[in-house]
């Protein structure tokens, strides 16, 4: 690919990165973002095959953004795990809200199974984060649940309570509008907290 090329195809993806963050995913229409590229309609078609690649491509991006963001959050591998992930998943709220139209494309379950423009390989290294503080968070016990299954757990949740809260939905039926408080009990659901009783050794008699 030429770097004329190669700079139109950017120019493509940042102009309906643009467009999804201004107005939502329902515009993102081959036509509509090659109209504001200012190219041909049927540019885009010299790059991305079909609707769906444009739109994956677009995706990644909001997945490196989020990357980024988790990267900057979680960096300190002598944190607090647990602390970790509760401010996990405050920025993955504040995201979704901030990014309304972007978080909606990332999880269109047609684009991820259809592992267009390396989406898969941008969304999986968000869940190896998460898979690896809940590893630092609660030692598998013998017989539980591993790592990655309580992670896939955890993130379904949290990504309910994003999605849910984004519609309101929450808000209305629990009568908070403290997202924190949901965090903290979709953590303690999946990663109890235990305190181990304090044992008292006696030396001798009294």
């Amino acid at each position: 690919m030429s770097e004329l090329d190669g700079g139109l195809r950017a120019r493509l993806v940042k102009v309906g990165v643009d467009l999804v963050s201004r107005e939502g995913s329902g515009v993102l229409s081959l036509r509509e973002i090659a109209r504001r590229a200012g190219v041909s309609h049927g540019a885009p078609r010299r790059y991305f095959p079909t609707h769906q690649a444009l739109l994956a491509a677009i995706a990644r991006e909001g997945y490196l953004h989020l990357g980024q963001q988790v990267a900057e959050l979680v960096g300190d591998d002598d944190a607090d795990p647990y602390a970790q992930l509760l401010a996990l998943g405050r920025l993955y709220v504040k995201f979704a809200q901030a990014n309304r139209g972007m978080f909606e494309l990332m999880f269109r379950h047609d684009l991820l199974r259809g592992n267009g423009m390396g989406l898969r390989e941008a969304s999986g290294p968000l869940f190896e984060v998460l898979v690896g503080l809940v590893t630092r968070a609660r030692p598998t016990p013998p017989g539980g649940s591993a790592p990655s299954v309580v992670a896939g757990a955890l993130w379904a949740n949290l990504h309910g309570i994003a999605q849910l809260w984004l519609w309101g939905s929450l808000q209305t039926v629990v009568a908070t509008d403290d997202v924190e408080s949901l965090l903290r009990a979709a953590l303690d659901a999946h990663l109890p907290r235990t305190t181990q009783p304090l044992t008292i050794h006696h030396t001798g008699a009294a």
